[in-house]
């Protein structure tokens, strides 16, 4: 086995330079990888095209970056949470891809897999379909859209260990798994890594062959989008 970990951050987030696309994984702010966020912000590389489910709130995830005018490009599927973010848009300052969620995730996944493109009838006769090939089959239409190419993709993950599988927990098991895979370098931080062989096979949800740097995070804040309460009876 391959051991596959890093001292910290700084040295998981070595070479991402100016320029590059990067894949984050998390939904809203669940599993988000804070520790590496952080650290691009002190990193201050810009010019970066960021794909991710959200683009964080305005003092967390990815937030922080939007803050700093370190992203050039947002590729994202729901971004209602982030006043910056609309501000930028607004002013032209920021660039932004907005797509559906599932083709969103097709794209990842279709980059883990190897495939060039898929197609979709999410978005067919709407202006995500515009300038973008249309095909028939069996009587329905299906939009090609291609996969992702990332530079680097950081995730999230509960446990992993020193070769590099990982497992997540509950929410956080959401565009981590297929953003794992489809980056060129893929980083992992974990809240707990442990030894190789310490994981249950059958509980690994992401193989440590997709994951090239993984390091143990710390001071996770977890915080909650939008914390909402059914009141008592």
């Amino acid at each position: 086995m391959i051991d596959k970990t890093v001292k910290n951050v700084q040295e998981a987030c070595n070479g991402i330079e100016d320029g590059m696309t990067i894949m984050l994984g998390g939904f809203g702010l669940c599993g988000i990888p804070e520790n590496s966020i952080a650290e691009l912000v002190k990193k201050e590389v810009k010019d970066l095209t960021c794909i991710s489910n959200n683009a964080g709130v305005d003092d967390f995830g990815l937030g922080l970056l939007l803050q700093k005018k370190q992203i050039k490009k947002m590729i994202s599927s729901y971004v209602g949470e982030n006043a910056e973010f609309e501000r930028q848009l607004l002013s032209g300052e920021l660039e932004v891809e907005l797509i559906p969620q599932g083709t969103l995730a097709t794209r990842c996944m279709a980059a883990g897999y190897g495939m060039p493109a898929i197609y979709t009838p999410a978005g067919v006769g709407t202006e995500i379909a515009e300038g973008k090939e249309v095909r028939n089959f069996k009587g329905k239409d299906y939009l090609l859209e291609y996969a992702f190419d990332a530079d680097f993709a950081i995730v999230k993950a509960w446990k992993g260990d020193k070769a590099g599988n990982l497992i997540y927990r509950s929410t956080a098991r959401n565009f981590n798994p297929v953003m794992a895979m489809a980056g060129k370098i893929t980083i992992a931080e974990v809240e707990e890594l442990v030894e190789i062989g310490e994981l249950n096979p059958d509980e690994i949800h992401t193989p440590g062959i997709y994951v090239h740097r993984i390091f143990q995070g710390e001071h996770y804040e977890k915080r909650i989008e939008q914390r909402t309460v059914r009141p008592k009876n």
